[in-house]
């Protein structure tokens, strides 16, 4: 499915929860009454209150049209794509992290698959040791993708599980490792310090990895998501978002909250169930399947 077709059928919750209606109120000019509308319209869709203000000022001082300076002001606040960076050497290493739900384990597999299908020789680590079932979903996703799992027992050390698997990459000269981390509520500062802990690992085997620390967002959850990523950006320096379940909310205006408000770019978006349903992110794309 062109990335086009796939966006607007996976955004279509929240093109219909504000942009769509957004569009139609503003045909024919943005009065002070339009505007009012759509700042309502802006906060009901989770784009956030900072946000929604510097939306409506803009809109308010131009005297532009206002559908096309919408188009651009939404554009302008996502800013230029940033893809997912590899290193120079491999392997390059990936971590996941965020908290319980949002998703990590599926994106770990769907990134193995995608990147296995584009010729890239792939690990996981399965560093999520306190759920059984996580590591029995990461291997099933191993299976599917067609690549190696690296796992120890329930419970085990997570920085011993990170290290194996980064040198299970460098011993079979593959392209990436992607760990999975546990999911962790951001407010409990023992769980952050141990994804400390698995960066310091990773640091000592290759000093200038990982390459991103993904942040996965469940987008399903608004605004909440905007402190979540301070929490964790804080503690291991996150390199960029994971959006998943877009499709299943109308409040996927919070995207633009994240990188106004915290400099954080989107770098994979999920809209749908499919293993080939995670795409990097385009700003333009997206935008324009809001508003078309």
């Amino acid at each position: 499915m062109a990335m086009f077709d796939f966006l607007r059928k996976g955004l279509k919750k929240t093109k219909q929860g504000f942009l769509g209606r957004a569009i139609s109120i503003l045909k024919g000019g943005a009065t002070s009454e339009k505007l009012e509308e759509i700042q309502e319209l802006l906060l009901l869709s989770d784009v956030g209150p900072e946000t929604s203000e510097y939306i409506v000022e803009s809109l308010r001082k131009s005297k532009s049209d206002p559908v096309e300076l919408l188009r651009n002001t939404l554009i302008e606040l996502l800013g230029v794509d940033e893809h997912l960076n590899f290193s120079p050497t491999p392997p390059t290493v990936y971590t996941l992290v965020g908290v319980n739900g949002s998703g990590k384990t599926t994106t770990a597999g769907k990134l193995a698959w995608r990147f296995k299908k584009d010729g890239k020789r792939v690990v996981l680590g399965a560093a999520d040791t306190f759920r059984a079932a996580a590591i029995e979903q990461l291997k099933e996703w191993g299976k599917r993708a067609d690549v190696p799992v690296i796992a120890h027992q329930m419970g085990a050390d997570v920085g011993a599980v990170a290290y194996d698997a980064v040198k299970h990459a460098m011993s079979n000269d593959l392209d990436l490792v992607i760990v999975d981390t546990a999911g962790r509520l951001h407010t409990k500062d023992n769980l952050m310090r141990e994804l400390e802990k698995i960066h310091k690992v990773i640091k000592k085997l290759l000093p200038e990895q990982p390459a991103e620390t993904l942040l996965v967002l469940d987008a399903t959850i608004g605004q909440n998501a905007i402190q979540q990523a301070r929490i964790f950006d804080k503690s291991v320096g996150v390199t960029g978002i994971a959006l998943t379940k877009l499709d299943g909310t109308a409040k996927g205006g919070m995207i633009f909250s994240i990188k106004k408000e915290l400099g954080i770019p989107v770098k994979l978006i999920g809209v749908g169930e499919k293993i080939e349903d995670l795409r990097d992110f385009n700003a333009f794309d997206f935008v324009d399947a809001l508003l078309e």
